[in-house]
């Protein structure tokens, strides 16, 4: 048993440094969209205007596909990294590259993207969540070059 205590400080190591720097991305996230997810999805939750729950789903969809992004980018970036600074530097570059194709997404689409989740597109909503995860999917694999 006393032979796991390396191993289990290791663990709370990484652990202490991904979980901030997923903070740090879902909030880097909710600063650079004009609309603020979590404002839309309570909003939603609290009443029975059909605009204001699409407007939620379409919210819900687009943040949880920018975090579980971000997350496959750190669960690659601690697998791969031979210390904490390398991981620190991958879960950067992560956020980094999550926003830049976001707004990539923004700019090619023949529709604005900040635009539609207000107004409740989920189907725009969940685009963009698939769009997030397929982009940390990459980033992830990219990282164990």
């Amino acid at each position: 048993m006393l032979e796991q205590w390396p191993y289990l400080l290791t663990f709370l190591i990484y652990l202490g440094v991904s979980i901030p720097i997923l903070l740090l991305g879902i909030f880097i996230f909710q600063l650079v969209t004009p609309y603020k997810e979590h404002l839309l999805i309570k909003e939603g939750a609290e009443t029975d205007d059909p605009q204001k729950m699409a407007a939620a789903k379409a919210a819900a969809y687009d943040l949880g596909g920018k975090l579980l992004g971000l997350t496959l980018v750190l669960s690659s970036a601690v697998y791969h990294s031979i210390d904490v600074v390398d991981l620190l530097i991958w879960g950067v570059i992560g956020i980094i590259f999550q926003v830049l194709v976001f707004y990539l997404f923004e700019l090619i689409t023949p529709f604005k993207v900040v635009a539609e989740i207000p107004k409740g597109n989920i189907a725009v909503g969940t685009f963009a969540a698939f769009l997030s995860i397929a982009t940390g999917l990459l980033l992830a694999s990219l990282i164990s070059y």
